[in-house]
């Protein structure tokens, strides 16, 4: 008999392997595996009551919690649609989410829960909000329902194909696109990272990423269907990663490169002292080579790039390493693991190709878009179909990321397309540059983008936040870069900022800085 592939396969082998094993630690709450899914099932239980059937959606505003995470099980065992939203935007963002997705239930963390009463007005679709934790007024209780809930409910027929979430996009420069996601994607990419990043019971994930980021990774399951053991993590804090690292003998976890940043510029006591051998995969924005020596040298850790987006479930290359690079110096293997890598062996067909489709020769200096076809690519953009043409064309997903081929076959992003500089005729990565800066000691961040210039058409400019206590001036960064690459791709001018403007997910909104609208300098 043909089982769907489903992430909820994962949870049914968890509860009969793993039912007495601690499945999550949030705070001081402990849950055995079988704790954590009898919670799911009585949540399922009371979205039913609560009158939410197959394919309706369910939103939630939350940081990671023991019920967030209980939501991407709860939701999509009675073929419900998740929607985790992003906690860090704001009320009119929500209310756009909530409407464009149609959700009916919105759960919402005590922190958001103002926030929501705000724009109830504007939520006409929702019919019933459900606080999280600190449930007041008329908002219904999540830990009240669960308790008075039974384990029981209908389990409808579940299709590979049917939507398991929609993971809103960050939306730097226009509305949020809301990806849909199937079961068979989640489930594929869970299989893939687990092929190439191995997970054992023993484990302990620290969650650093954002749940509802790309349903974090689908690590939300691929901790589960290895029976390892989930560390919440409210507030993302280089502080708290340390301690939580220590006390909770934390094995893995991931984040994006502002994080390992944050990591890599604490306090050299915390640094030395932290404890060694713990994985990480990171993705986003390529981290630069100074930031994963600092990680694999100083703190003795392991960190290898997947790269993807939330359109590809979301990973479709993986920077693995070869027994080969092994021979190479620590700096000669930052500098390779600063790369995409290769495609997943699930992931389908990446390719890297020229404006007419053609693939771009292996030679390191050719750039050409990103583009995939195969299982791993989403369903399309939710109530978009022009949107999804757009990136769905010719029988691949567009990217919209302009990478090199080594002659090793792995892929190396240089920019987006949109952030690629053409100063002179020349096409200046601005990935490159960023990357030669953060190798000077006194940087911490920089962003580098292309303004007008009557010389050149447009020239790099580099905005650069400096380590607490050092400084450092505009002639001397400009030496720093002409001494490691071709003079044209020198910043021509510099700025320095005490923050970058970023995403609500740590992603650095260059177009802001390219038209002068934030006032992040200081003199």
């Amino acid at each position: 008999m043909e089982i769907p592939m489903s992430p909820l396969e994962f949870a049914r082998r968890a509860r009969r392997l793993y039912a007495d094993r601690e499945a999550v630690v949030d705070g001081e709450l402990r849950l055995t595996y079988k704790q954590f899914f009898d919670r799911c099932d009585r949540w399922s239980s009371a979205l039913q009551a609560l009158g939410v059937e197959p394919g309706d959606r369910v939103a939630y505003i939350a940081p990671n919690t023991h019920a967030q995470l209980e939501s991407f099980y709860a939701v999509p065992q009675i073929g419900a649609v998740i929607v985790p939203v992003n906690y860090r935007l704001i009320a009119d963002d929500f209310a756009y989410i909530i409407n464009h997705s149609g959700a009916r239930i919105v759960c919402v963390h005590s922190d958001y829960l103002d926030a929501i009463d705000g724009i109830r007005s504007q939520l006409p679709s929702v019919t019933h909000f459900v606080a999280l934790e600190g449930a007041m007024g008329d908002w219904l209780d999540y830990e009240a329902i669960l308790s008075a809930a039974e384990t029981t409910y209908v389990r409808p027929a579940i299709a590979e194909s049917d939507l398991i979430s929609i993971n809103y996009t960050s939306g730097t420069t226009a509305r949020p696109k809301g990806v849909m996601i199937t079961h068979c994607n989640a489930y594929l990419n869970v299989l893939g990272t687990l092929i190439h990043h191995s997970l054992a019971p023993k484990d302990r994930y620290l969650w650093t990423l954002p749940m509802f980021h790309a349903s974090g990774w689908t690590f939300v399951w691929t901790v589960t269907a290895r029976g390892a053991t989930h560390i919440c993590l409210r507030k993302v804090e280089p502080g708290a990663i340390f301690e939580l690292i220590d006390r909770e003998e934390i094995s893995m976890f991931c984040a994006a490169p502002t994080v390992l940043i944050g990591i890599a510029n604490a306090p050299d006591a915390v640094r030395t002292s932290a404890r060694r051998g713990v994985r990480l995969l990171t993705a986003g924005a390529p981290p630069a080579a100074a930031t994963i020596e600092c990680i694999e040298g100083d703190l003795g850790w392991e960190l290898t790039q997947v790269y993807g987006l939330t359109e590809t479930s979301p990973f479709i290359t993986i920077c693995e390493e070869r027994p080969e690079h092994l021979e190479l110096t620590l700096q000669e293997r930052a500098i390779i693991k600063a790369r995409q890598g290769v495609e997943l062996v699930t992931s389908g067909e990446v390719n890297v190709v020229d404006f007419d489709g053609r693939e771009v020769p292996h030679d390191g200096q050719t750039l050409g878009e990103i583009v995939v076809r195969g299982n791993a690519v989403m369903k399309g953009y939710f109530n978009d179909p022009e949107a999804t043409a757009v990136a769905m064309r010719d029988g691949w997903f567009h990217t919209g990321d302009a990478a090199v081929v080594h002659p090793d076959g792995y892929a190396e992003i240089r920019d987006r397309f949109k952030d690629v500089i053409i100063s002179g005729g020349e096409n200046i990565s601005s990935v490159e540059v960023e990357g030669v800066l953060l190798r000077h000691p006194s940087v911490q961040e920089v962003a580098v983008v292309g303004m007008p210039s009557e010389q050149w058409g447009e020239s790099p400019h580099a905005y650069i936040v400096l380590r607490a206590g050092a400084t450092a001036t505009e002639d001397e960064m400009r030496q720093f870069v002409r001494d490691r690459l071709a003079h044209f791709k020198t910043p021509r001018s510099i700025t320095f900022v005490d923050e970058l403007p970023k995403t609500a997910t740590g992603k650095v909104q260059k177009y802001l800085l390219r038209s002068g609208r934030t006032a992040i300098g200081k003199q």
